[in-house]
């Protein structure tokens, strides 16, 4: 996955081993220090994001429900960017807070009432093995009007990239945020689900049209869903 925000002029890229590397440290955070299983509903209150798609195939790793957007009053626990910590607060259970700056940065300060996750992930364990196995009839997401088990995430974003014609080694650009079950299909699960690669990019609409034909052949772009 590459990641861009245009309007803050980030850009990271994550190698399969990396990315395979953030996710099981935040699955070893997620089952160990904050106790997460299978079933607990986790509320992640993140824009499309390079650590979003982290988060979420960590919480898959776990077994652990992702409610994009949800109500935090009503999760087991709460993982929040900087701009939804109000919100979050509602959360009985653990919270999570991300800074959301460039390179995975913490807080200054870290937010009250929240453990920050640029300190917490980076002691935790390279390799991940869950404690229970998890069920992939088993709720796994739910995005808007949609509410999928892992098998069915599976199959359904399979379906959405024959559909769009994509196959292996796919470089897919996508714009769309992650608030919905079309751009987590664009922007992370279908891609990924046929061995594909992602352009990630927030803010995208801040982007000239010179300049997105610019990221398109420098980045070897071969589908752009914006």
């Amino acid at each position: 996955m590459t990641f861009y925000d245009d309007a803050t002029g980030e850009r990271v890229e994550l190698s399969v081993a990396t990315f395979a590397n953030w996710v099981a440290k935040t699955a070893n955070l997620l089952q160990g220090d904050l106790a997460a299983g299978p079933g607990d509903r986790l509320a992640l209150l993140l824009p499309a994001h390079w650590q979003s798609a982290v988060w979420l195939l960590a919480a898959a790793s776990v077994g652990v429900v992702v409610e994009i957007g949800g109500d935090p009053a009503d999760a087991d626990l709460v993982v929040s960017g900087p701009d939804t910590l109000d919100a979050a607060r509602a959360c009985s259970g653990e919270r999570m807070a991300l800074a959301l700056r460039p390179l995975g940065g913490r807080f200054p300060q870290p937010p009250a009432g929240f453990a920050d996750y640029a300190v917490e992930v980076p002691s935790q364990g390279d390799r991940f093995a869950p404690f229970v196995p998890v069920d992939p009839e088993g709720p796994g997401l739910v995005v808007g009007d949609v509410a999928l088990s892992y098998a069915g995430l599976v199959e359904r974003a399979r379906a959405d990239a024959a559909r769009l014609g994509l196959g292996p080694g796919e470089r897919v650009l996508s714009g769309q945020g992650y608030a919905t079950w079309d751009g987590l299909s664009a922007g992370l699960f279908g891609p990924l689900a046929t061995g594909g690669s992602v352009v990630l990019c927030r803010h995208l609409e801040q982007l000239s049209a010179e300049g997105l034909a610019q990221r398109v052949e420098s980045e070897r772009v071969t589908r752009t869903l914006p």
